[in-house]
């Protein structure tokens, strides 16, 4: 729980609102995250993954309540991936230990049908034996500067994460880079340049330009 530990892994956005989105959030809010709550893989599928929110304080809890969703002008939730994964070793063991009862039995190899709906079979058993693998990511949204964060590192599940909130909410994440802050005070970005203070140096003139490395 990045949020609560004070963690320094994140990634910020600012967040715009739209025409279609709700101007009361503390209803619009719970009712978009529950909509996309996580829901726990089913073993009997062939689903390996699930995603969806939670509550920041229990993973496994997707009430959403505005006492549980918002702590005063924050509002705090997160984004919960589950995987699931069958060991390849186990997987081998199962089947090799199926192979020798089969031959014990029937006399003969299996033929390659046979061997298909064992492997089948044995994958089945093994995912509902098999424990998934856990992921949250917090998210913190100040409504008072409309500044969003997300606890997580990954571009591709930052940008899932974005894209859930935004088909919930009817909102825009604008990213909160160095180049997209200067784009939005008015700041050239060729102003943006390392200085000689910042790498130690006296720049020589036409600093601006591209340095080639190669043979002198």
């Amino acid at each position: 729980m990045p949020v609560l530990r004070g963690a320094v892994t994140f990634s910020r956005f600012r967040v715009e609102p739209s025409t279609e989105a709700s101007s009361d959030i503390k209803r619009s809010l719970p009712r978009g995250l529950k909509a996309n709550a996580f829901e726990p893989i089913d073993r009997r599928s062939e689903d390996d993954r699930a995603a969806g929110f939670v509550e920041l304080e229990n993973a496994d809890a997707v009430d959403f309540s505005v006492g549980r969703v918002f702590y005063g002008e924050y509002a705090l939730f997160s984004f919960r991936i589950d995987s699931l994964k069958v060991p390849a070793a186990a997987m081998k063991a199962e089947l090799a230990k199926w192979t020798t009862q089969f031959e014990a039995e029937n006399d003969r190899p299996a033929s390659r049908a046979e061997k298909t709906q064992a492997k089948a079979q044995i994958k089945q058993m093994l995912r509902t034996r098999t424990t998934p693998r856990t992921n949250v990511l917090d998210v913190s949204w100040n409504q008072k500067t409309q500044q969003l964060q997300v606890w997580a590192a990954s571009r591709k599940v930052v940008e899932e994460i974005l894209i859930a909130l935004e088909n919930a909410l009817g909102l825009k994440m604008v990213a909160l880079t160095p180049a997209a802050i200067a784009q939005a005070s008015g700041i050239d970005e060729g102003a943006l340049g390392p200085t000689a203070e910042l790498i130690g140096m006296d720049l020589p003139a036409g600093a601006g330009a591209e340095v080639v490395h190669g043979e002198a």
